[in-house]
């Protein structure tokens, strides 16, 4: 039985002191491979690092976080692009629109995620897309740029029925499900029962977000197990189908082993 974890920000300093520890407690829990999400140009050089030492068991992605775009975005978005092609990236992320906190550079956020669809879709990647509080946004963006060399996952999707049904609307979209899927209220259950797993990825967003029983604490990669565990709950599926359709999605994503 094997999971990937899609989205997992496992080179960042809350695991300097343990994180081939991590990786090996992941091992241990049927997590094969892990995709890396960039977040700006500091984390960067850990993103590299981090695939360096584990090229078998990871995936670079390259982006801009909405929540790192700032009155100097067209610059930074510059080194980004030009680090994408310095390096084996498998996608452009994490990218999309967050209005959670702020909304001082929304108009910057919407053209630099924009931007970076542009890259992917020249490139043939797939974009991972961050979106709190913003999924009307992501989608009007989307509307405008979604063609046949667009695809991605809504990472860390928390919506509806009918959220899920619109990112689903995107041919070659999966939704990325993670600890949210565990808490008490989350209402994910309701959604997944609804659209069965199909187009789902797993995910932890590490060290952030971690499932019950750890709610609140630092979550890790080993961790996606619990959640393909709830989905098994959830859709009545047994664990190891729930492994097989989600990592086989996870390498359809990624376009790995000749997907």
């Amino acid at each position: 039985m094997e999971f990937f974890d899609t989205h997992t920000h496992m080179y960042l300093e809350q695991f300097d002191a343990d994180r081939a520890a991590c990786m090996e407690r992941a091992e241990a829990a049927g997590v094969k491979r892990v995709a890396l999400p960039n977040i700006d140009l500091e984390s960067i050089s850990r993103v590299r690092a981090f695939a360096a030492k584990y090229p078998e068991r990871t995936v670079a992605m390259m982006g801009l976080h909405p929540c790192s775009t700032g009155a100097d975005w067209e610059a930074v978005l510059e080194k980004i692009r030009e680090e994408l092609d310095a390096f084996d990236y498998r996608a452009v992320g994490e990218i999309g629109i967050d209005l959670y906190h702020d909304r001082t550079f929304e108009s910057e956020q919407k053209e630099a995620f924009r931007r970076q669809i542009g890259w992917a879709k020249e490139r043939g990647l797939p974009i991972v897309i961050h979106a709190r509080d913003s999924f009307r946004e992501i989608c009007e963006v989307l509307d405008d740029t979604a063609d046949e060399r667009l695809t991605g996952v809504f990472h860390c999707f928390t919506g509806t029925a009918e959220d899920a049904r619109k990112a689903l609307s995107y041919p070659g979209f999966f939704i990325g499900i993670g600890g949210v899927a565990t808490f008490k209220n989350g209402g994910l259950d309701k959604t997944l029962a609804e659209t069965g797993i199909n187009r789902v990825v797993l995910e932890t967003d590490a060290p952030y977000l971690a499932p019950t029983p750890f709610r609140g604490k630092r979550n890790e990669t080993a961790y996606t197990r619990l959640v393909a565990e709830k989905l098994a709950e959830i859709t009545g599926l047994p664990l190891a189908e729930v492994a097989r359709i989600t990592t086989a999605n996870a390498e359809k994503l990624f376009k790995l082993h000749g997907h």
